[in-house]
């Protein structure tokens, strides 16, 4: 089964991780590196990207003529989606443990910084309409 696991920072995250001591981001980064390599080497990867901060982001929706009609950034959102994995795994238990493990990244001083992280199964094909 594939699952998404969406990695979540509160609307002042990438401030927040900027002015992290530079001790403690590399310890950060250093973290997310070996957890993506564990899950290649357990085969269980995927995919997977850090995203650029949501000040760089923009709502796209069509207009009437079918061209795009730009629209963002929407400071009044409470988080942001801050990077994602997807994984290949034989059940959501598994899911659920890893999510755990990416939560559990190094924050401030080394203490697990406990950052949300939702794990939604990717859909194969469109639901059964009964």
């Amino acid at each position: 089964m594939k699952y998404m696991m969406m990695m979540n920072c509160p609307r002042d995250g990438y401030d927040q991780f900027g002015a992290w001591p530079k001790k403690d981001i590399e310890a950060h980064i250093a973290f997310m590196i070996a957890f993506s390599k564990k899950l290649h080497a357990s085969g269980e990867w995927v995919d997977g990207q850090g995203l650029d901060a949501p000040t760089q982001a923009k709502i796209v929706r069509a207009g009437k003529d079918g061209k795009p009609i730009t629209d963002g950034v929407f400071p009044e959102s409470k988080e942001y989606l801050a990077g994602y994995w997807i994984i290949d795994v034989a059940s959501p238990q598994r899911a659920y443990e890893l999510a755990a493990e990416a939560s559990a990244a190094p924050g401030p001083g080394g203490v697990p910084f406990n950052m949300p992280i939702e794990v939604r199964q990717v859909m194969s094909g469109p639901p059964e309409i009964k």
